[in-house]
């Protein structure tokens, strides 16, 4: 009871026990409660909303046919394609001051972007949060590395950070490839003959189209990569002509047969073209745009 009111004597006959707040003020506090206790559920309401779509996206199927071309341009990288459930990306590299840069071209390289900082670590880290892979129970993972200048010099920086990943990355040997975590295979200008030489290795090397007919060991060749032109026609009218569509199967078979996959960059990142490699047998499909690939392989459900 107010002691306000007491002391001024309108109240002095009444025992505090007695007192009622006047129905104005009852009404005022319980709508002010009620109106408190609705803002809270709602706010726990939307919490649970966000926390749920939050784990929906992050436990998305991995699709080890997605390939983010050119993963260091994406605004994250390598976290943008792990969140799509990309299971292979690529790092274009240049040896610089005894370091592995990651950029496109040599003018925008940047000291802090480096191939262990950006691939390498981040990878390793998740590989032993998640029990021995980079998704939980998924399949490998493969680093595509396109050395863009100096081979040699690149793979002699190269070795020595793949040899401290080691228990993570797949191993080869002349006669076996011994999976691991994460599989490394060296494109763009590759050091082959040094490879080559080698009886025990932490990387493979990306093959061309006319290794197909060659046939080297799919131990040191596991990929063939390949310009989609001039190969094959551009897609007019978002078709491809029977007669090409008829020659990337054959492509895809023969690299099957001969245990590789296959790749093709310089496509039309557009679904219709993913349909036809999808359709082929493609294993990996090369995209710029790893959200519109990730709802084309794995188109999104509604959570419940």
């Amino acid at each position: 009871m107010s002691a306000q009111l007491l002391e001024s004597g309108h109240l002095q006959n009444l025992d505090a026990s007695s007192y009622v707040e006047p129905p104005a003020v009852s009404r005022t506090f319980h709508s002010l409660a009620f109106a408190n206790g609705f803002s809270r559920l709602f706010v726990a309401l939307v919490c649970l909303t966000l926390a749920a779509s939050v784990v929906w996206v992050r436990s998305a199927t991995p699709l080890p046919r997605a390939f983010s071309h050119n993963d260091y341009q994406q605004p994250r990288p390598l976290a943008d394609a792990l969140e799509q459930g990309f299971c292979s990306v690529e790092a274009d590299i240049y040896p610089v001051e005894g370091k592995l840069l990651v950029a496109h071209d040599r003018d925008r390289v940047q000291s802090n972007r480096d191939l262990e900082v950006l691939y390498l670590k981040p990878l390793h880290e998740r590989v032993d949060r998640n029990g021995g892979r980079v998704f939980p129970g998924g399949p490998e993972f493969v680093l595509l590395i396109d050395i863009k200048a100096s081979p040699e010099e690149s793979y002699r920086l190269l070795r020595p950070l793949l040899e401290r990943h080691a228990a993570m990355l797949t191993r080869f040997t002349t006669s076996a490839t011994i999976t691991g975590a994460v599989t490394v295979i060296l494109s763009g200008d590759r050091p082959i003959e040094r490879l080559r030489s080698e009886t025990n290795r932490w990387c493979a090397l990306d093959g061309r189209l006319p290794d197909l007919d060659a046939n080297p060991s799919p131990h040191l060749f596991p990929l063939v990569s390949d310009s989609w032109r001039p190969t094959f026609a551009w897609m007019e009218n978002e078709v491809l002509p029977e007669a090409d569509r008829t020659r990337l199967r054959e492509f895809v078979r023969r690299a099957h047969e001969q245990g590789r996959r296959i790749r093709f960059w310089g496509t039309q990142d557009q679904p219709y073209a993913w349909t036809e490699f999808k359709r082929a047998g493609v294993d990996l499909i090369n995209t710029d745009n790893v959200t519109a690939l990730a709802r084309f392989l794995n188109p999104p459900i509604a959570p419940p």
